[in-house]
C-alpha cells in the first residue's frame, strides 16, 4: 500500500538468508530522443537489516544502477551479459522499514535521482543489481530536461535541450511572431535545469497591428497604426475612417482633405467659408478694406486671405471690367494676408473698383472645390484735381535728391503745405515714406545710392488733400538735372 493506502505493484526481492546474491532486473530499450543527459528517478522501499533475525553478514541495504548505450535494441534471444553494463551508482536508502512498519502497513518510500550521460547512442538500457537486500522497486521515471518552447517579447523560441556541460548556457535566437519585426535581435539562454535565462532583444508589432496577449493582432476597422512599435492602435482622427483591418492610415471622409505636409495622424479638414462683413473706407490718401473671419475655418489654423481687384466701367457689368492697374499699391500686400484689413494706395479718381476677398487654408483647391469669395465695389472720388504741376529734380547725391515743382490753377496763399510720397521703385510693395514742406521745393534725404525712386506730390488746402500729381522717377547719385 502507498501513503494513501492504495495498492501498488512493485518489483521486489528479499533473498537475505543466502550469501552472494546477484539478482538483475533490466528495462526495455529506450530511445534517447533529443536527450544529451538522462535523469533516472527511483522510488523504492528497503528493509532495515537489523530488523531481520539471523541474517547477520548476508543482508545488504543498497543496490546498484547500471546502463548500456546501443544504437539498436538487442534481439530477444540475446544472452544477458552484466559485464557489458556500466555502473552508474550505488543506491542507498534514506529511510528503511522494520517489522513494526509491516504490521502497521506503513510504506517508507525513498526517492533518489541519478544522472546518466552523456548519452551519445540512439538508445539505452537500464539495469538494477541486487546483492542481497530486502527491497521493493516501486517506480522508475526516466526523463531529460529541456527548455520548453516559449514566447517572450513577441518572439518564439523553440524547445531546446541544454548542453551536457551544466556550466554552459545554450544561446537561442527567437523568431518574431507573425506581423512583428525585430527591433533588437531577440535571444534567450537555455540553462542546464531547463530554465530560460537572460532575455535580450525584442520584436515589435508591425504597421497596422498591436500587441494583445503576446501576439500582434490587426487593428480593427475604424482604427489604425501608422508606425511600427509596441503602441496600441488609435481611433481614426476626426473626419476620417478605415473600413478594413490592419489599416496604416485613415482616409478622409468625402469633402475633407489633408494637405501635403499634414501627417496622417491629424484630423482631415476642409476649405474655409467666405470672409464676412466686408466694408470699405476711403479718404484722401488711401482706400481701406476690412472684413471678419469666415464662420467656418475648415478646422485649420493656417488661414490667410487674398485680395483680387477689377477696375470696372460705369455699367458695372462683368463684361465692362478689367484687371486693376499694376501700380495699384496694397499695404501690406495683396496675397497671403494673415490680418483682416488692407490699405490700397494710388487708385484712380472717379473709378469703380471691385475687390474680391477670399479666405484660403492648406486644403483650399483640393478636390476641385471652388473658393468662396466676398465682393465689394468702391467708387473713388478724391477732393478736387491735383494742384501740382511738373516735378523736377534739381540735383542729386548718393543719398539725397532735391525736388521742385510748380503750382497750377490755384493761388499759393490757399495752399497750406505739400506732402511728398516716395518709395524705391524696385520695392514698391514694401511700403512708402513721406515728408511735408510749405515751400515749392524739398530735399529728400536718407536714400540709397544709385537707386531709382518714385515721387508723388499733393497739396493740402483748407478743404483737405487734393489728388496726387503724376508719378516722377528720379535716381540718386546723378548730379545732372532731370526734366
Amino acid at each position: 500500500m502507498d501513503e494513501q493506502n492504495r495498492p501498488i505493484h512493485t518489483f521486489q526481492v528479499c533473498h537475505v538468508m543466502e550469501p552472494n546474491q546477484n539478482n538483475w532486473l533490466r528495462s526495455n530499450w529506450m530511445q534517447r530522443q533529443a536527450a544529451q543527459k538522462v535523469y533516472v528517478e527511483l522510488r523504492f522501499t528497503l528493509r532495515d537489516c537489523n530488523s531481520i533475525p539471523w541474517v547477520s553478514g548476508t543482508c545488504k541495504e543498497t543496490f546498484n544502477l547500471f546502463s548500456l548505450q546501443t544504437d539498436e535494441p538487442h534481439p530477444a534471444a540475446t544472452r544477458f551479459r552484466p559485464a557489458d553494463y556500466a555502473k552508474v551508482d550505488t543506491i542507498a536508502a534514506d529511510e528503511s522499514f522494520t517489522q513494526t512498519d509491516l504490521g502497521d502497513r506503513v510504506l517508507r518510500l525513498n526517492t533518489e535521482v541519478r544522472e546518466v550521460g552523456p548519452v551519445t547512442r540512439k538508445g539505452f538500457y537500464l539495469a538494477f543489481q541486487d546483492v542481497g537486500a530486502c527491497i521493493a522497486l516501486v517506480s522508475v521515471k526516466v526523463f531529460y530536461k529541456h527548455c520548453p518552447s516559449t514566447l517572450r517579447n513577441l518572439a518564439a523560441f523553440p524547445d531546446t535541450v541544454p548542453r551536457v556541460d551544466s556550466s554552459s548556457l545554450v544561446e537561442v535566437r527567437g523568431a518574431c511572431v507573425e506581423n512583428a519585426e525585430e527591433r533588437d535581435t531577440p535571444k534567450l539562454y537555455c540553462g542546464a535545469d531547463g530554465d530560460w535565462l537572460v532575455p535580450l532583444g525584442r520584436c515589435v508589432c508591425s504597421l497596422g497591428h498591436e500587441e494583445i496577449d503576446g501576439f500582434c493582432q490587426a487593428c480593427r476597422p475604424g482604427s489604425y497604426k501608422a508606425l511600427s512599435g509596441n503602441i496600441k492602435c488609435s481611433e481614426c482622427p476626426l473626419h476620417s475612417s478605415s473600413h478594413d483591418q490592419a489599416a496604416t492610415i485613415c482616409h478622409c471622409d468625402k469633402g475633407f482633405y489633408r494637405a501635403a505636409k499634414d501627417p496622417s495622424t491629424v484630423a482631415c479638414t476642409r476649405a474655409p467659408s467666405a470672409p464676412r462683413n466686408l466694408i470699405s473706407l476711403i479718404n484722401e490718401t488711401a482706400l481701406f478694406l476690412t472684413w471678419s473671419p469666415p464662420s467656418d475655418s475648415g478646422g485649420r489654423m493656417d488661414l490667410t486671405y487674398n485680395i483680387m481687384c477689377q477696375r470696372c466701367g460705369a455699367s458695372g457689368g462683368e463684361e465692362d471690367c478689367e484687371p486693376c492697374e499694376s501700380d495699384l499699391g496694397f499695404v501690406p500686400r495683396p496675397l497671403g494676408l494673415t490680418g483682416t484689413s488692407v490699405a490700397i494706395l494710388d487708385f484712380a479718381t472717379h473709378t469703380n473698383y471691385t475687390f474680391h476677398v477670399e479666405a484660403v487654408n492648406g486644403v483650399s483647391g483640393l478636390g476641385g472645390n471652388t473658393r468662396p469669395l466676398v465682393n465689394i465695389t468702391v467708387t473713388t472720388d478724391q477732393t478736387g484735381p491735383s494742384l501740382v504741376g511738373v516735378v523736377r529734380k534739381d540735383w542729386a547725391s548718393d543719398n539725397s535728391i532735391a525736388l521742385s515743382w510748380t503750382e497750377v490753377e490755384q493761388q499759393s496763399n490757399d495752399i497750406l503745405d505739400y506732402e511728398i510720397k516716395y518709395y524705391d521703385k524696385e520695392q514698391e510693395q514694401s511700403g512708402y515714406s513721406s515728408t511735408r514742406t510749405k515751400a515749392l521745393s524739398v530735399i529728400v534725404t536718407g536714400l540709397k545710392p544709385s537707386t531709382m525712386y518714385v515721387f508723388h506730390v499733393r497739396a493740402r488746402t483748407a478743404a483737405g488733400f487734393t489728388a496726387y500729381s503724376n508719378k516722377f522717377d528720379f535716381s540718386t547719385g546723378d548730379e545732372c538735372k532731370d526734366t
